[in-house]
């Protein structure tokens, strides 16, 4: 049998290193999934993975690219599928993976006819992706495709390549030494850019002035701790990771403080607020008003996004490159510092951070556990490898202030574009990647009826081909939007609005225990630690169903005059939570004002730096 332009699409995918795609069938790509599964019958396929909806194929994708660090592909129909796509490749363009999504269309001779499921695809995703092209005869099958892989890994974004129908069974041709018909390479453009010299010795030179240098840490620089942490340590820097950047740096760095902003520490604020240098290394981070005061600090940023460059900070050296290229070259112009006082500052700080975040997490509430609670007990146990997902909303609150990754962990989420649900395609993703991993999965009730409770099924049907089969969610049961609740309080003033906020309960244990899995239903904070090492002694999938209060505020580390402001005047406005929020977030700042006297009561007996803890 002749080949068919599909044959010839599923060997170029191999040839760009693809052995695993996340697709949804449908007539539209009909032709297409069947040479799928002719090569897998011969031997020669690739692994096609089914999930449950389309939206979660490609977050899938999304989420495989984070994780590995290769390009992430997805597959599905014309129209209606092609269109469920669009939320996870948005999430790949809004932080910056390489995503190939193969689209089906109804053939030729349908389009601009207002035929069935025929609709302008190539407009539809022009917004989303740097690379859309229509694949109209066999000649430019090959060549499509090698510019969608090259334009994706080059420019850190999705590409999508439409395919209709009757193009895909047509008979491949090898394209012909002629006139418009493009020979293509399978090789990919290098991304190790380094900047000119001159420009590393202005960096070295600012970085080499800084007497309070700060790093701020994101997820382009995955691949580069250690030279990261040589750069800290030969500036005497302080570390901040942004949240997708927080495993890049190892949580048992003292003077690594976590993230800043509403999701961040104090220690961060502090260290943004006193730093007079500043190297943003991989990262855009989106809040300004967390970064310092114009001309407080000097400012050096280092991005293979070149558009994103002295966007959030009017830095004075711009070095377009990869950042761990770039570091390799800038480290030997760096001179050693000799005095180590600002890192052992921000240290101190940490560790009094620290006791104050224990604190918070072992504090009792009346109207359901403690959430806070369970990431720190989680915390205190993550295995040895573990890749784990946090969602939208407070879960990512929890997820920043408790978590501590060591060496060889991994941990990501739904960044720029924060949508719901991606924590469980995300894990799920990522088990597939590392099937000797144990996977754990971060969620609140809202985001897990989404689309989330789906994707158990997707679990049931492939755990047996993962060698180690630990995969644990946890899901925050609280029967409210939690963060969208608390962002009505603290931005617009408003009480919350049950009508809209309320989340449907249910017995997600139960549920969990109907498909064969372990389900575990805590309701008390004391059986947090007990449920979390049942959960990870366990070779199998565990929900965990935990029922915390609604009512506990993600108090950001510096309450503003707006943010208290906000939350009186919406409980003045009869929020029906309010005896509640007011009980509740009278306990979380009793706990951290607490804890904040004793940390400055112990650094005070220190003497040098009890003024800043009191800050």
């Amino acid at each position: 049998m002749a080949d068919t332009v599909s044959d010839v699409i599923i060997r170029r995918l191999k040839d760009w290193g693809v052995t695993r795609v996340f697709g949804f069938p449908g007539d539209g790509i009909g032709a297409f999934d069947g040479a799928l599964g002719k090569a897998e019958r011969e031997g020669e396929g690739i692994e096609y993975i089914r999930p449950t909806h389309e939206e979660i194929c490609a977050l899938m994708a999304t989420a495989h690219a984070k994780f590995t660090g290769e390009v992430g592909v997805c597959v599905a129909t014309s129209s209606p599928g092609g269109f469920h796509m669009v939320n996870g490749l948005y999430d790949a363009q809004m932080d910056n993976q390489p995503v190939v999504a193969i689209v089906g269309q109804q053939g030729l001779a349908s389009l601009g006819t207002f035929g069935q499921q025929e609709s302008n695809l190539e407009r539809v995703f022009q917004d989303v992706a740097c690379y859309v092209q229509t694949i109209v005869s066999p000649a430019q099958a090959e060549a499509v495709i090698d510019t969608a892989f090259r334009t994706a890994r080059a420019r850190l974004q999705p590409a999508v390549v439409v395919l209709p129908h009757d193009v895909q069974a047509m008979k491949a041709v090898t394209p012909p030494v002629a006139h418009w018909v493009s020979r293509a390479s399978r090789v990919p453009a290098s991304s190790a850019i380094t900047p000119p010299e001159e420009e590393l010795r202005k960096a070295a030179d600012i970085l080499n002035a800084g007497e309070r240098v700060t790093l701020l840490v994101g997820a382009g620089a995955q691949g580069a701790t250690d030279e990261v942490l040589k750069v800290a340590e030969l500036t005497g820097a302080g570390i901040i990771t942004a949240l997708r950047g927080k495993d890049v740096v190892p949580g048992d760095i003292p003077h690594h403080t976590q993230q800043v902003g509403l999701l961040g520490s104090l220690p961060s604020l502090h260290q943004m607020h006193e730093c007079d240098t500043l190297l943003m290394l991989g990262t855009n981070y989106p809040y300004a008003e967390f970064l310092p005061e114009t001309g407080a600090a000097r400012g050096i940023q280092i991005d293979l996004k070149p558009e994103q460059l002295g966007l959030r900070y009017p830095t004075e050296v711009n070095l377009w490159g990869d950042v761990r290229a770039t570091l390799q070259a800038l480290i030997p112009m760096l001179e050693p510092t000799s005095d180590p006082s600002w890192q052992r500052t921000i240290a101190d700080e940490m560790r009094g951070w620290e006791r104050e975040e224990e604190a918070e997490a072992m504090a009792h509430y009346d109207d359901g556990a403690n959430p806070r609670r369970f990431y720190y007990e989680l915390n205190k146990r993550l295995p040895d490898g573990v890749i784990v997902t946090a969602d939208a909303g407070t879960t990512a609150d929890w997820y920043a202030h408790h978590l501590r990754f060591k060496r060889g962990m991994r941990g990501d989420l739904s960044g720029r574009l924060a949508t719901m649900l991606a924590a469980m395609p995300y894990a799920t993703a990522a088990k597939f990647a590392y099937p000797d991993r144990p996977v754990i999965c971060t969620i609140g009730d809202g985001a897990f009826q989404m689309l989330g409770m789906n994707e158990l099924i997707t679990l049931k049907k492939y755990l047996g081909r993962f060698s180690n089969k630990q995969f644990v969610v946890l899901v925050m049961h609280n029967n409210d939007l939690g963060q969208v609740s608390w962002e009505m309080r603290t931005e617009d003033a408003d009480p919350v609005w049950r009508t809209a906020q309320d989340v449907e309960s249910i017995d997600y244990a139960g549920y969990a225990r109907l498909l064969g899995f372990q389900g575990i239903r805590v309701e008390k904070n004391e059986d947090a630690a007990s449920a979390i090492e049942t959960a990870l002694a366990y070779e199998g999938v565990t929900l965990i169903d935990a029922i915390v209060s609604r009512n506990i505020p993600p108090l950001p580390p510096d309450i503003t005059k707006e943010y208290a402001k906000n939350t009186g005047l919406a409980l003045l406005k009869g929020d029906p939570f309010e005896f509640d929020v007011i009980r509740d977030s009278a306990t979380a700042l009793a706990t951290e004002g607490i804890e904040r006297v004793k940390g400055a009561l112990h650094l005070g007996r220190g003497g040098k730096h009890s003024d800043e803890s009191q800050q």
